[in-house]
Order: structure tokens, then sequence, then C-alpha cells
């Protein structure tokens, strides 16, 4: 019972900051939506599918059952792209859905981190998994080495949270 207490008080600081976030995102928003009009390009890749690639290159068009069973296609060609996810959040964003565009934006940061780094880094940022320290110490790896900036201030924000709620692994 208190551990979920606990985890509902985490979870309301992060929306908390979310929906700060949410009144400067809307104004930026506004200015990138001008690329994208959520009535003329959504959904992308039914109306505007020559913007939608995948990560090795290839056009909707190019992804078919028949290739796929000829062995020409393959898990990398059918992965979603950084830019499809920005394109996406700019048209959530259009819409006045800026949450939402929020997490477009952090999704397509992790596009960069191994998916095997990403489970890592959910389990460490468990209650009571990781030290401040630690902690830190991945959110400036995220920031350094995949430059994923939106995740890496949501770690040091949860580190922080942690730190005020007991949460923490003891050194």
């Amino acid at each position: 019972m208190v551990e979920q207490k606990l985890v509902e008080d985490i979870v309301r600081e992060v929306l908390k900051s979310v929906y700060q976030e949410a009144g400067a995102a809307q104004k930026a928003a506004a200015v990138s939506a001008a690329a994208l009009s959520p009535e003329r390009d959504y959904p992308l890749a039914a109306k505007r599918p020559e913007l939608v690639k995948t990560p090795t290159g290839k056009q909707l068009a190019d992804i078919t059952l028949d290739k796929v069973i000829k062995g020409e296609i393959g898990p990398e060609d059918v992965r979603i792209t950084p830019q499809t996810l920005r394109m996406q959040g700019e048209i959530a964003a259009g819409v006045g859905r800026v949450q939402f565009a929020q997490n477009m934006r952090r999704a397509a940061e992790l596009t960069a981190i191994p998916d095997n780094r990403i489970l890592e880094i959910y389990n460490a940022l468990r209650p009571k998994r990781s030290t401040k320290q630690e902690l830190l110490a991945i959110a400036t790896e995220m920031e350094t080495k995949y430059n994923a900036t939106i995740n890496a201030a949501f770690v040091r924000e949860a580190a922080d949270v942690y730190e005020r709620r007991n949460c923490l692994r003891a050194d």
C-alpha cells in the first residue's frame, strides 16, 4: 500500500512537470506545425507516404509481404525512424495534443539507444534500484552519447524526485 502511494506521488510529480513543459511546447509547436498540417498530412502513411522512410532508406511502397517472404525486407526495414516520430509529433501538436507531441519527441530520441540499454535504463529507474549518482550518470550518458537531451532531463528529474521521496537505493 505504501509502495503504491509512493508510485502515485512520483507519477503526479512527473505529470506536473509535463504540464509545465506543455505551454512552452505548444508555442514551439505552432511554429513547427506550419511545415506539416494535420488536415492535409494526417495520416502520414496514407497522405504523405513519400515522407515516411525506414532506417535503411526504403519507402513504404517498398515494403511488401512478397519481399518479406523472399527475405528482401528485414527487421531494420520496418522500424520507425526518429524523423517519422518527430513528424507525428508535429501533427499532434498541430491539433493541440502537446503532451502526445512531447512523447513523440522523447520516442524519437530513444531510437538512437540500443534496445538492451533501454531495458537497463528502465530497470535502473524503478524505485530503490539506483543511487542518485547512478541515475545522473545515465542522464549524462543519454545526453552525451545518444544526444537524448529530453530524456536526459527526464532522468535527472526522476533522480531529484526519487531523492525527495526516498526512492533511491542506499549507497
